[in-house]
Order: C-alpha cells, then sequence, then structure tokens
C-alpha cells in the first residue's frame, strides 16, 4: 500500500525544527487534531502546547524526582542527551548512576536492565531504535515478560523498554519496522504506542509504575511534533490507565480503529470523508496495544455499523488482523459491510524513496478505502 514521503534521511528530522515538516498528515484539521508548530504558554483555560519528547522527558524526570528506584539506561543517554533527545537534561539532574550510558550492546544492557528490574529497582531501557532490540529479544520475552509468571507471581520485573518504533524515513528494512503485533502476541508483556504528548507523558508513566514489563513503542518522526497539553496532564499524577482507547474525532458512519503515527494520518482522512462526502468518521487511537480496549471498538461499531482498521505494520498477523477478528466475534451482528484494514505492504521496507512511498498507509489510501467501504 501506499504512503506519502515524510522526510529523507531520517537525521534530517532531527536536525530540523518542528516548523519545517511538511505533508498534510499533522496539519490541524479540527479540535480533536489540533497540533501547533511551537510552545506556547498555557492559555486561561491551563492547556498548553509541548512536543511529544518534551513529553516523554518530563515523565521520566517526574518519576524520577517520586522514585529513587527509577534508573535510565541506554546508548548516549547520557553524555549525548539521547540519540533523539527524550533524555535531555537528565544526567545533569539526576547523575551518572542514575543516568547511565551503555556500550552497543542491546543484549548486554538488556540483560543487565532485567537483572536489575528482578532485584528491586525500576529500569528504564532505551533502544536507540526497536529494531535493535532484536538482539535482545530473549532478555524481553523470554526473561522479563515470563519470569513473573513462571515463578508463580512471587517475582515481578518492573522493567519499561522504550525507544522509536515502526516507520522511519529513508532508512530502509532493517530500520523502518513496526514491532507493535510482534510484542502485543506475548503473554507477559504490556505494550502501548503512544501518538500525542498527553499519550506520551501518561502512558510512559503508567509503564514506569506498573509492576509489570512494557514496552513503549514511541515513533521518531512525532517526536518533535506540538500537541495541546491539558492542564490535568501536566500534574505530576497524571496517568493513562492501560487499556482506554481514546476517540480523537467522535462520528457516526465509520469507524476507524488506530494507533502511533497513523492516528495523525486518520484524522485527516476523516477531515476529507467529510468535506468530499458529508461522511463523519469516528477515530479512535488504540494507545494501549495490549491490554487492548475492545469495549471501545464494538461500541462505536454498534454506533456506527462500518469499521476500518489502520496501521503502518505488515499485513500478515498484524494489529489491524487482530481487530478484524475480535469484532467479528463481539459485534459481528451490528456490522453493515464487511470489515477492512489499511496496512504497510507485504515487503521489507525498500531504500529506494519512490518505492518506500508505496509501502505504507497514506491519507488519500485512508480516505478511498474509507469510502469504497462506504459506497460513496
Amino acid at each position: 500500500m501506499v504512503t506519502t514521503r515524510l522526510l529523507r534521511p531520517a537525521a534530517q528530522l532531527l536536525r530540523s525544527s518542528p516548523s519545517a515538516l511538511p505533508r498534510c498528515s499533522f496539519q490541524k484539521v479540527g479540535p480533536a487534531a489540533a497540533v501547533s508548530r511551537r510552545r506556547t504558554y498555557a492559555t486561561p483555560s491551563g492547556s498548553k502546547e509541548m512536543a511529544v519528547r518534551d513529553a516523554l522527558n518530563e515523565a521520566m524526570a517526574e518519576e524520577m524526582e517520586k522514585n529513587e528506584k527509577v534508573f535510565v539506561l541506554g546508548e548516549e543517554v547520557a553524555q549525548y542527551n539521547g540519540a533523539y533527545k527524550v533524555t535531555k537534561g537528565l544526567l545533569d539532574r539526576f547523575g551518572e548512576k542514575r543516568v547511565i550510558d551503555t556500550p552497543i550492546t542491546e543484549a548486554g544492557f538488556t540483560g543487565l536492565a532485567v537483572g536489575a528490574a528482578l532485584a528491586g529497582l525500576h529500569p528504564v531501557c532505551e533502544f536507540m531504535t526497536f529494531n535493535f532490540a532484536m538482539q535482545a529479544i530473549d532478555q524481553i520475552i523470554n526473561s522479563a515478560g515470563k519470569t513473573h509468571y513462571m515463578s508463580g507471581g512471587i517475582q515481578p520485573c518492573n522493567i519499561t523498554f522504550r525507544g522509536p518504533n515502526g516507520f522511519a524515513a529513508g532508512v530502509a528494512a532493517q530500520h523502518s519496522q513496526d514491532y507493535s503485533a510482534w510484542y502485543g502476541s506475548i503473554p507477559g508483556l504490556k505494550v502501548v504506542a503512544p501518538y500525542s504528548s498527553e499519550d506520551a507523558k501518561g502512558l510512559l508513566k503508567a509503564a514506569i509504575r506498573d509492576p509489570n514489563p512494557v514496552c513503549v513503542l514511541e515513533n521518531e518522526l512525532l517526536y518533535g511534533l506540538q500537541f495541546p497539553m491539558s492542564e490535568e496532564a501536566q500534574s505530576d499524577d497524571f496517568v493513562i490507565p492501560f487499556g482506554k482507547a481514546k476517540i480523537e474525532r467522535p462520528g457516526k458512519d465509520l469507524t476507524i480503529v488506530t494507533l502511533s503515527r497513523c492516528v495523525g494520518q486518520s484524522l485527516v482522512a476523516a477531515e476529507q470523508l467529510k468535506n468530499k462526502y458529508g461522511v463523519e468518521a469516528e477515530v479512535i487511537n488504540l494507545r494501549s496495544i495490549k491490554p487492548l480496549d475492545l469495549e471501545a471498538i464494538v461500541k462505536s461499531v454498534k454506533k456506527t455499523g462500518k469499521l476500518m482498521a489502520v496501521e503502518s505494520g505488515f499485513p500478515s498477523f498484524g494489529v489491524t488482523s487482530e481487530i478484524l477478528a475480535l469484532t467479528a466475534e463481539y459485534a459481528f451482528d451490528y456490522l453493515d459491510a464487511p470489515p477492512i484494514r489499511v496496512t504497510g505492504a507485504e515487503v521489507p521496507t525498500p531504500y529506494a524513496q519512490k518505492l518506500e512511498e508505496m509501502s505504507f498507509p497514506t491519507e488519500e489510501l485512508i480516505a478511498n478505502y474509507a469510502a469504497k467501504l462506504l459506497k460513496v
């Protein structure tokens, strides 16, 4: 399937300011999808705008202040302030014993982090990209994910694995892959995928506090984007419970269930559907992959009668496949048409720009598939 270009290469995104971002994926399309290009002061209502990377940074800093057992480790997280500057300033604030630069040895430092968690500490283990976490798949799944169960509930493993996941422009097959379905299929792991700044802060804080291992699957193309932060979200007690999806845009004609970067694309597509056909699509931001908010999906399908699931991962055995299967099991009688999915292509992510553009969903593709489903 198809995608529109974001930026090439990915490094350009990190060097540029949020105002340099092209495309329409995250432009304002209404109150539910409002995204500004600059940081602002709090409004009279108490809300303000914050970049996703700053929200993640704030979440870690607040939890480190509250709990001395929390520490951060990973490649370049300390002296370099993080490859994506998510850990900026944490070394100066908390010192080298709690913000630790590691060698380029994912298997080693992930095993160290899991051991620390089993010993009672609360590590936040950053991967420069979850593609590199493939080196530590045994530690994440067999050690972190299964120990609590295999110990008969005696040994918890409070550890947070976080870092960029999914589509990243111009970095080819080994650095641009979505692991949402991989980790979501493993009993013992909790998996979340934030979209906005509030998502990022609330979900990361919940992950750090959770006694189970949690994978926080961020997206590097969202790091520099600004989102509104409510007065509640600015509190150091703000958390988002796992398993609770968010209706980003209410609607009555079609349910679009999506996650991570595809939330912004789906919001744009929903606006296109309204402008062109008068269709009101409801966009649901999953936020939590495991546990999954099936109740929110079923409730929406009962109202709209039609379902579309959107993700940037591969079509085979993916998150959208699970959504369609569960909807067929629990809401089949409410469907007026077969549910459909829009996903990435069944191909390792190409490096060639034009081929890469054909490998991921776009706003136009989402809108076109929705129009076919609705027969408009």
